[in-house]
């Protein structure tokens, strides 16, 4: 087995050359006109924009910040201009069913006209009307109607009141109504001068009265219906009067709609319904006294207006519409209410659209996050996508909350593709938990994280940040400025061979520059800029990183840096804070004992360990049997412990330094302090990968630095990482002169020869390790642990418990 030897500087920061760009500055390049490393997602947007059955909307996935919604919203707004102008859709007056408003489906831009041409409308109707009724011709008219009527009952009560004189009875008019009374010489007979007729005078007298009576009741009978065929005649005379000016202006309408027969049968309507109740236009205000106060009330027409709910008169192509706040309400739309005399009420005038109504014929676009926070915004979005309708309803009347009359306007159907945009983890929770979300979004645009890096990336990389320079009117980045964000990049991801993908944070860094450069007074941001603009990021966030440093080297918390100790090995650990990342060393001791196996995770003991972090342990257990307890038990009971750990412990990061230091406590060996260590393990003994490597050397670095660099400090790492290393350049100079180092180990083997100095040792065929290597201090130990183990199995009677004896 050899030792690796520490990694030159090369190795430890894949610089980006300039001299392969052949520009001065990003002045010279043209915009990108192509995104970055996202093929497959905008295929799949393409696809899911371009297919027209139902469930095909979109899902884009991807962490925030990655420029996924104006990505899309390019794309959308380039397809959505030689798209199929949407319809309007207006809400109509139902003149039967007044709660239930109609819908009308008109070409674009036709909405707001019809709205205009009714507004029109109803403006010239309430003067014309008015004064028609008030022309000669028209109370001409209504005074022969009366007129013959007045005559024909004259007539009638005159003829009564001659049959009544002939019969010597005379017709009184009294206060109460008609009246018969005997007369004597055209005189009114006297009730004294009546009581002196003969009873044969008097028979005769009341049989006369009696008939004219019965005559008088019929004529009485028919008063009413001679009113009513008087107020028809009016009635009629009205209509025709109102219908001179109304056909006219509806004749006009109707020629300019003659394409639209929906438009043309509710023109008829209105016809109908003006001429029907004409008295609204000339009565067009009414008082009425409430409580002791006079109120007026004036005649709106609302009836006659037109709800122009959507309307794309001005737009051209398909609309895409972005709902920020995506409510119940603002999605499906809603019927609002006025107060009026301490009630509300509410008519079609008052339905507000939604963003579906809004996105009809085109494209909506939601965050899933926020419509999932409001309530009843995704059950109501789901069932306008399964019924391919929008229904306005109102929660309150769905639950039984509020009892004011509302409205049940016509459904409109739905021909929107929606977009929905959020993490991976809400796609897939949705996808396992909800049956209905698979059926509905069928298309998922996953957008990459991270691009290969090589000379073509560089140059597209070099042509955004010219795109973002001139979008956001910043200086132009000279060729050392693009090649430092270029780097910047990389050190994002984690991965000398990847650049981030992450627009947000590119962006921010560029404006950041831009204004170091105005400061300094230059007309060209430089590498120095850029560098600037990194570190003052870094230096906003690191409060709490200097913190922890100052208690490290203040010896609060415990970390030492140089001298070697049985059974203690400096970790790293991670902590993140909103964007910014940093680690920090940690102290991992372990000790062991006779025992039955057990490998006591402290952490996990007292619940501050993850899963992931007890597997981890789980597997030094299994790694120790296999290795050295093949043919005998495994006689130990081992304990580990993150000293001074306060907080929850996850990922197997550490469990190659907890492999090693549990092999230096059973080897009785030292470990070098002067040493830290970071990486996973397997059963093998090989180690593994982890993340924020970058972040763990120069974590352990500074503390170095801080108290001193000696040329024995370093970090290992598992190779794995290698083409991870994206380091802080005062880290790789530190290297480059020896004053700091970092190795690269594949195994548990190289690892504790570099830690402890000492061979690890290979076995031979016969299973024996060499004599002074690590490996044959651990099988002795284990093999003393397993002789004693047995020794206190074969005396009997033996009631202490083994477990508790030390080594």
């Amino acid at each position: 087995m050899t030792i690796p030897p520490p990694l030159p500087a090369q190795q430890l920061y894949q610089p980006c050359d300039s001299t392969q760009f052949g520009f001065h500055t990003t002045a010279d390049l043209d915009d990108l006109s192509e995104i970055i490393g996202q093929m497959r997602a905008m295929d799949a947007v393409r696809f899911g924009a371009g297919i027209r059955h139902q469930g095909y909307n979109l899902f884009v996935l991807g962490p925030s910040g990655m420029g996924k919604r104006s990505m899309v919203r390019q794309f959308l707004e380039e397809k959505a201009e030689s798209g199929h102008e949407p319809d309007d859709w207006c809400y109509l007056n139902n003149f039967t069913q007044p709660h239930k408003p109609r819908g009308l489906q008109l070409p674009s831009g036709r909405g707001a006209e019809l709205r205009l041409a009714m507004e029109h409308l109803v403006d010239y109707l309430r003067s014309a009307i008015p004064a028609l009724f008030e022309s000669e011709e028209y109370h001409a008219k209504a005074a022969a109607i009366q007129e013959e009527f007045s005559k024909r009952q004259d007539q009638v009560f005159k003829e009564l009141g001659e049959d009544a004189e002939k019969q010597e009875i005379v017709l009184l008019r009294t206060p109460d109504g008609f009246a018969f009374a005997p007369t004597r010489n055209h005189e009114v007979l006297p009730p004294a001068e009546y009581e002196k007729l003969t009873d044969e005078e008097k028979k005769r007298v009341e049989t006369a009265i009696a008939g004219l009576q019965e005559r008088l009741e019929k004529i009485m009978r028919q008063m009413p219906q001679w009113r009513r065929e008087r107020h028809e005649r009016i009635k009629q005379i009205n209509r025709e009067t109102a219908l001179t000016v109304v056909a006219h202006l509806m004749d006009e309408l109707r020629q300019a709609y003659a394409d639209l027969p929906e438009v043309l049968k509710y023109f008829d309507l209105v016809q109908q319904d003006v001429v029907e109740n004409v008295d609204d236009f000339r009565k067009q205000e009414e008082s009425s006294t409430v409580g002791g106060m006079t109120i007026v009330t004036r005649q709106s027409f609302h009836r006659y207006q037109v709800n122009a709910l959507v309307s794309n008169g001005k737009k051209s192509g398909a609309p895409i519409i972005s709902e920020d706040n995506p409510t119940y309400s603002n999605l499906v739309g809603r019927v609002e209410h006025v107060s009026q005399f301490g009630a509300l009420v509410t008519d079609f005038t008052l339905i507000k659209p939604g963003a579906l109504h809004l996105a009809n014929g085109g494209y909506l676009l939601l965050d899933i996050r926020k419509v999932l926070m409001q309530p009843f915004a995704w059950e109501g979005l789901k069932r306008a996508l399964q019924s391919r309708e929008i229904r306005i309803e109102s929660l309150g009347q769905m639950y039984s909350l509020v009892s004011t009359v509302s409205l049940e306007p016509e459904p409109i159907p739905l021909d929107a593709k929606i977009v929905l945009f959020g993490d991976r983890l809400f796609y897939y929770l949705l996808h396992e938990y909800d049956p209905e979300f698979g059926e509905l979004f069928k298309v998922a645009a996953d957008f990459e994280e991270h691009i290969s890096r090589n000379a073509d990336a560089h140059l597209l990389y070099a042509r955004l940040i010219a795109t973002l320079t001139r979008r956001e009117s910043l200086l132009p980045f000279d060729r050392g400025a693009v090649a430092r964000v270029i780097e910047h990049g990389a050190r994002l991801v984690g991965d000398a061979e990847k650049l981030s993908t992450h627009m947000s944070f590119i962006a921010d860094l560029l404006r950041e520059s831009d204004y170091w450069a105005r400061e300094a007074g230059r007309s060209v941001v430089g590498a120095a800029d850029v560098q600037r603009a990194i570190d003052t990021q870094i230096r906003r966030q690191d409060r709490l990183r200097d913190r922890m440093h100052e208690a490290i080297l203040r010896d609060t918390l415990m970390i030492a840096t140089q001298g070697e100790v049985i059974g203690q090995i400096n970790g790293l650990s991670v902590i993140e804070l909103g964007d910014f990342a940093f680690a920090q060393p940690t102290r991992i001791t372990a000790t062991t004992r006779l025992g039955e196996g057990e490998m006591v995770n402290i952490e996990r003991e007292v619940k501050l360990s993850g899963a992931i972090h007890s597997k981890g342990v789980l597997i030094l257990s299994s790694f120790l049997a296999a290795r050295y307890a093949r043919n005998q038990p495994l006689a130990l009971s081992a304990s580990l412990v993150f000293e001074q750990s306060y907080g929850f412990v996850e990922g197997d990061s550490a469990s190659l330094a907890e492999l090693c230091v549990l092999l230096s406590n059973l080897a009785n060996v030292p470990i070098k302090q002067s040493l830290a260590i970071t990486g996973s393990v397997n059963q093998f003994g090989q180690s593994q990968a982890i993340g924020a490597v970058n972040e763990k050397i120069e974590g352990f670095f500074d503390i170095c630095t801080a108290r001193g660099l000696t040329g024995e400090q370093g970090v290992l790492i598992p190779a794995a990482n290698i083409k991870h290393l994206m380091l802080r350049r005062d880290v790789v100079e530190a290297a480059a002169s020896g004053k700091f180092n970092i190795y690269a180990v594949e195994n548990v083997d190289q690892a504790i020869a570099i830690l402890t100095g000492l061979p690890a040792g290979e076995a031979d065929t016969s299973g024996v390790y060499p004599e002074g290597s690590v490996n044959r201090k651990v099988a002795e130990r284990l093999s003393e642990l397993t002789r004693i183990r047995q020794s206190f199995a074969r005396q009997p009677g033996e009631k202490s418990n083994p477990q508790n004896k030390s080594d």
